[in-house]
């Protein structure tokens, strides 16, 4: 199981960060950031809190100006060369991972371009460094596949195919390496 997000450390949420923990009555709210940002691709309201309840220190949420969700991470560690398929349990986590695994960023329009997607992955890349792991890890939806290499991913080889058709033919594994200072 992931630790929680210590109140002091590397690893805590600056205070200029808006990004807090996820809590369980932030759930309602994640699933309608999900169904309105990723409507072909929906998820169980049980499975996204399964990933909450593993790893909560990879969950975090973005406020609205009315303290709801505006945007969500779902993280925790994994394998890269088997990421979950969309919409599965985890039941637990890799006893060995080798990457920080990214599920989902997701931010409504009204809170993007104020860098709330480069300070997820910083948290994250905390979190996966505080766990050891030298890689982040994630499936790229066609849309989402510029930002992800914009920001550093190359794509992965050798994903099972019937994992990465869980989320759509045209999905993308990728990862991107934890080097000194990202």
């Amino acid at each position: 199981m992931c630790p929680s997000i210590p109140s002091t450390g590397p690893t805590t949420i600056p205070p200029a960060n808006p990004w807090r923990p996820m809590r369980a009555d932030d759930l309602d709210g994640v699933v309608a950031v999900a169904a309105q940002l990723h409507p072909d691709y929906p998820e169980r309201r049980d499975v996204l809190d399964e990933r909450r309840r593993l790893c909560p220190s990879g969950c975090l949420i973005l406020p609205d100006a009315r303290g709801n969700p505006g945007g969500y991470v779902l993280s925790h560690p994994g394998r890269v060369a088997s990421p979950p398929a969309l919409d599965t349990y985890l039941h637990t986590l890799p006893e060995q991972p080798d990457c920080w695994y990214i599920h989902d960023i997701a931010i409504l329009p009204a809170l993007r371009g104020q860098r709330a997607t480069r300070d997820a992955l910083q948290i994250v890349t905390g979190q996966a460094r505080q766990h050891g792991l030298h890689w982040l890890a994630l499936m790229a939806t066609p849309a989402a596949r510029g930002l992800w290499t914009h920001l550093g991913f190359t794509p992965i080889a050798d994903i099972p195919p019937h994992i990465a058709a869980t989320y759509g033919g045209e999905a993308c594994p990728m990862r991107r390496p934890l080097s000194p200072g990202t």
